[in-house]
């Protein structure tokens, strides 16, 4: 499959994605860094939140990533900032799926998928009177299959709420 369809449909599956949850409590927003591409994440209450994200790595093979995670997050630890805003340290369990392309530019090769664990931790920041918020995060990954490997992703971001 080429890049602009994958593209194409990755935008299309989070149009969709951000149609179907409530409003207020979803944001949708970019991740620069290792990989970049879209985020997503839904507030289930005051301190717990679940992510995802569609991002592309340009490092080594050209890859395509797609992750989902539980995020726990800790107000009270960053409080010292004295921040307008809300921040807020945060950790998490997740999957994430990688397809590589090959040496034309295709992800036809079962070898070329590997599926991972990973441990999200960062710190976030709402911006205080906007419906934005401001991330950093690092990321171990575990990957299970085909082979064991562990590796690192790490970023920046940002999300608009509905």
């Amino acid at each position: 499959m080429s890049q602009p369809k994958i593209f194409s449909l990755l935008i299309l599956t989070a149009l969709i994605a951000v149609h179907t949850l409530t409003a207020g409590d979803l944001g949708v927003g970019i991740i620069i860094g290792e990989p970049t591409g879209l985020s997503l994440k839904k507030w289930i209450d005051e301190e717990h939140a679940f992510d995802a994200g569609v991002a592309w790595s340009f490092s080594g093979n050209n890859s395509l990533h797609f992750h989902a995670d539980y995020l726990v997050h800790r107000f009270g630890v960053l409080q010292s900032l004295d921040l307008p805003g809300r921040s807020a340290f945060y950790f998490g369990l997740g999957g994430r799926i990688k397809l590589a392309e090959d040496q034309k530019g295709q992800f036809e090769n079962d070898q070329q998928v590997r599926l991972g664990i990973r441990v999200p931790l960062g710190i976030f920041y709402k911006i205080a009177d906007a419906p934005i918020d401001l991330f950093v995060e690092v990321v171990p990954v575990l990957d299970l299959i085909p082979d064991t490997d562990i590796g690192l992703n790490a970023a920046i971001g940002a999300r608009f709420y509905f």
